[in-house]
């Protein structure tokens, strides 16, 4: 028997996007490593791969972050 049993984290009423399984999980019921959210509703959690994309591509052209444009002072 294994010393530390895994334990997922959150509760009833909170939406995952378990990207282990590729579903919408409500509550505790895959590992925090493996999901997205929590969301507030299930319509939220099925967008999860949608949103995180459109984040990611709004983090990639902020201005603020972008590290590659040879205009922006460093100093």
């Amino acid at each position: 028997m294994p010393l530390f049993r895994h334990q997922p984290t959150g509760k009833p009423g909170e939406w995952y996007f378990c990207l282990k399984h590729q579903t919408v999980e409500e509550g505790p019921e895959c590992a925090a490593k493996d999901r997205l959210g929590p969301y507030g509703s299930r319509a939220e959690a099925e967008r999860a791969l949608q949103t995180a994309a459109e984040r990611n591509r709004e983090w990639r052209t902020d201005p603020n972050w972008n590290d590659d444009d040879p205009s922006q002072d460093q100093s």
